[in-house]
């Protein structure tokens, strides 16, 4: 549930805040005077849910890059398509005053009959959904969007729009979303937040760089961790030589099969053994007999085997047991191998999403993704082929409509580059409810 923490209100911290000059965001943006009015659209509103890690940092200011941040924008509506036990929004609208609403359309009109907000967040992940026979969850983002859109359309504007994670479980929905995008003008964000987490040890791959094979490592679920360490691996070779030009082919391989493709070179166990190793005290090799620690097991591995456009070789491995692991290498023309790890900060996987937030207010303010949309509708695609190639008995699949090419954008200035985990530290406790964590000003009472 919510923190009872007695506070100021918040309305009179936040102009204290400004008043100090303390609101400038590691952009440079100056504090904001007329703050966005947000709604948000949610599956469910749970202690760590997606809404829960992403919201706290719209209610709260929260640490980034060592700064304590103000969120810049207004949280002034709410739709919850479910309210399971341990309901986190009904509590947290009575303390912080905006409004839950029982249509989407409610939310963004704020109960009128035209869009009253200048910004959406779209959080489709958590929630009881039925899974199909491909084994995904029908998370309603397609729906969720299309309510959203018909807004912007009734109301003759659009505002930008944030959508958590990948686009839908069906491709060909999300090549409607990115058309409907294109066609409306639509600001659009999405995506993953681990791309933001601090690397350990540093790394950054300079435009331009050859790569000619890479490796992205997790040890959660299929689909859902598949994801996110797709984009870790988008967010990398996207940087290689020409940009990005697409992806050709996808196979998912699992047990045997995986190790079976590996000895026979069709991935490079070396480079994934650099990858694992990356961040970690003592170097990490014989993959197949790896034993997760926390477990003492070792774990069903699964491969997912991408073919670009270019000739790029990359490889998403599935290994172990452990929801932050998350892992990088990659080989460069003249053999050098570049290698790191994602650290997610202390509190598991929560302190990732303070770099999300900070990513998705600057989006709200200046109408302008921090990133290319099209890194995340290309892993959506691959992805999804993923799933595809196993629901067939793990085949090999031309990908043609994949050939999506983009050009990177700089966003080191929206990562998380560890001063934030100098404050909030591995010993620091966990809070309950609505609290991003780490030490509040003079005059703000906890």
């Amino acid at each position: 549930m919510v923190s009872n923490r007695i506070r100021l209100s918040r309305r009179s911290w936040l102009a204290g805040v400004m008043a100090a000059g303390l609101a400038a965001s590691r952009t440079g943006t100056a504090a904001i005077r007329n703050r966005p009015r947000v709604a948000a659209v949610v599956t469910e509103f749970t202690f760590r849910s997606h809404a829960h890690v992403i919201l706290e940092n719209f209610l709260e200011p929260y640490y980034f890059n060592g700064r304590l941040t103000d969120p810049g924008v207004e949280l002034v509506s709410l739709y919850v398509d479910q309210f399971p036990p341990g309901d986190m929004s009904r509590q947290a609208a009575r303390e912080y005053g905006f409004r839950i609403y029982d249509t989407i359309e409610g939310a963004l009109c704020c109960g009128g009959e035209r869009l009253a907000v200048d910004g959406v967040l779209s959080i489709g992940e958590h929630g009881q959904y039925p899974r199909n026979e491909r084994e995904q969850i029908m998370y309603p983002r397609k729906e969720f969007f299309d309510r959203i859109v018909g807004v912007f359309r009734r109301s003759g504007r659009v505002v930008p729009l944030f959508n958590d994670k990948h686009f839908s479980y069906r491709f060909d929905w999300a090549a409607e979303m990115m058309a409907t995008v294109r066609r409306m003008n639509i600001p659009f964000m999405a995506g993953s937040s681990v791309p933001l987490a601090e690397r350990r040890p540093p790394l950054e791959l300079a435009p331009g760089s050859r790569i000619v094979e890479a490796v992205s490592i997790h040890s959660g679920g299929l689909e859902s961790y598949d994801f996110h360490a797709l984009e870790v691996l988008q967010s990398m070779v996207e940087l290689r030589a020409g940009g990005e030009s697409g992806v050709r082919s996808v196979q998912l391989l699992e047990g045997d099969e995986a190790w079976k493709a590996a000895r026979e070179g069709r991935w490079d166990l070396k480079l994934a053994e650099a990858a694992m190793s990356a961040g970690e005290s003592r170097p990490i090799d014989n993959l197949e007999q790896f034993v997760e620690p926390a477990t003492g097991r070792v774990h069903p591995a699964h491969v997912i085997l991408i073919e670009y456009q270019d000739g790029l070789k990359a490889t998403v491995l599935r290994i172990g047991a452990s929801s932050t692991r998350w892992k990088f290498a990659c080989r460069l023309e003249d053999g050098r191998v570049a290698a790191t790890s994602f650290y997610v900060g202390p509190w598991q996987n929560r302190n990732l999403f303070k770099a999300l937030s900070h990513a998705i207010q600057w989006h709200i303010r200046h109408g302008e993704a921090p990133y290319p949309v099209e890194r995340t509708f290309l892993t959506t695609g691959v992805v999804i082929a993923a799933v595809e190639s196993r629901f067939q008995g793990r085949r090999r699949l031309e990908t043609p409509h994949l050939a999506i090419a983009y050009q990177p954008r700089d966003f080191r200035a929206f990562r998380e580059m560890g001063a934030s985990w100098q404050i909030i530290t591995e010993s620091t406790p966990e809070p309950k409810g609505i609290n991003p964590g780490g030490p509040r000003p003079p005059g703000y009472r906890q």
